[in-house]
C-alpha cells in the first residue's frame, strides 16, 4: 500500500495506520531532517506560530500532533514556570524523542506528553488558553472533528493556532517550488530515512483544503476572527481562530 499513489482513496482508519506507522518509522531522523529540508525555516514559522498564540505566563498550552515536541518546546517558554504545556500525539516514538527533547531542555516539568487521537482529545472540556497544531492537521482522518475537538477544550476566548504546509501562488517562485517539492525533496528524504514518507508530504498538501476553504472549515467549528497569513512566499500558512 502506498498513501503517495493517491491519498484521496486511502481514509478512514487505513490512513491513521498508515501515517502512524510511517511516522515511527522517519522518527529518528524526523527533525534532522526538518532542519535540513527547510534549511532550518521551520523553527521561524514555530516561531511565528507561537506568537500568534499570544500565551501569557500561568497560561496552560495544548500542542496537538506534537510530534517531537519543537512547538511545544516554544509554548513552554511563554508560558513560563507557573504554566503548563500539554502535546499530544498518536505516535508514540515521536513522544520519546520529544520527552528526550524536553528534558535536554530542561522543560520536562513544564511539558507533557500525552499518548493520544486529535478525534478524541482526552482532556475536559474548556481546559487551555491555546490550543496549536503545526504540520499535522493534514495527516488526521476528519479534519472537521478534529477542529471541533480543539474548539470544545479551549476555554473562551482561547486562540486556535493552525500553522501547515500550503502551495504558493504566484510565479515563477511556484514552479521552481513544485520542482524541488515533488522532486528534490522526495529523492533527498529517500536517501537519509524513508522514500515514501517524503513523497507522501507533497501528495498530502495537494489535498489539502485551501486557505479560503480552511478559513471557512475553522468558522463552521464555531470559531469566530478566523484569519490567516502567509509566510515565506506562501509556503506555509497560519490559520488562527478564537473561541467566543
Amino acid at each position: 500500500m502506498s498513501i503517495a499513489l493517491d491519498e484521496s482513496k486511502i481514509i478512514g482508519e487505513q490512513k491513521r495506520s498508515y501515517v502512524r506507522d510511517m511516522f515511527a518509522r522517519v522518527a529518528p531522523r524526523y527533525d534532522l531532517l526538518n532542519s535540513l529540508l527547510s534549511l532550518r525555516i521551520h523553527h521561524y514559522w514555530r516561531e511565528a506560530a507561537t506568537r500568534e498564540a499570544r500565551l501569557r505566563p500561568g497560561d496552560t498550552a495544548l500542542d496537538v500532533c506534537t510530534g517531537t515536541a519543537d512547538l511545544a518546546l516554544r509554548l513552554a517558554r511563554e508560558v513560563g514556570s507557573s504554566g503548563m504545556v500539554i502535546g499530544v500525539d498518536f505516535c508514540e516514538p515521536m513522544l520519546q524523542l520529544g520527552l528526550k527533547k524536553a528534558r535536554r531542555h530542561s522543560r520536562h516539568g513544564q511539558i507533557t506528553l500525552v499518548l493520544g487521537d486529535a478525534l478524541q482529545l482526552p482532556f475536559a472540556s474548556g481546559s487551555f488558553e491555546a490550543v496549536t497544531v503545526a504540520f499535522g492537521i493534514r495527516n488526521v482522518v476528519d479534519i472537521r472533528k478534529a477542529f471541533a475537538e480543539m474548539w470544545r477544550v479551549l476555554k473562551p476566548g482561547g486562540r486556535l493556532v493552525c500553522l501547515e504546509f500550503s502551495l504558493p501562488r504566484r510565479q515563477p517562485f511556484r514552479s521552481i517550488y513544485s520542482l524541488y517539492f515533488h522532486r528534490l525533496l522526495p529523492y533527498i528524504g529517500g536517501l537519509l530515512s524513508h522514500r515514501d514518507a517524503y513523497t507522501y508530504l507533497p501528495t498530502s498538501v495537494r489535498y489539502f483544503p485551501e486557505r479560503e476553504k480552511l478559513a471557512q472549515i475553522l468558522r463552521e467549528a464555531g470559531f469566530v476572527e478566523v484569519a490567516w497569513r502567509e509566510l515565506t512566499f506562501g509556503i506555509v500558512c497560519i490559520h488562527s481562530g478564537v473561541k467566543p
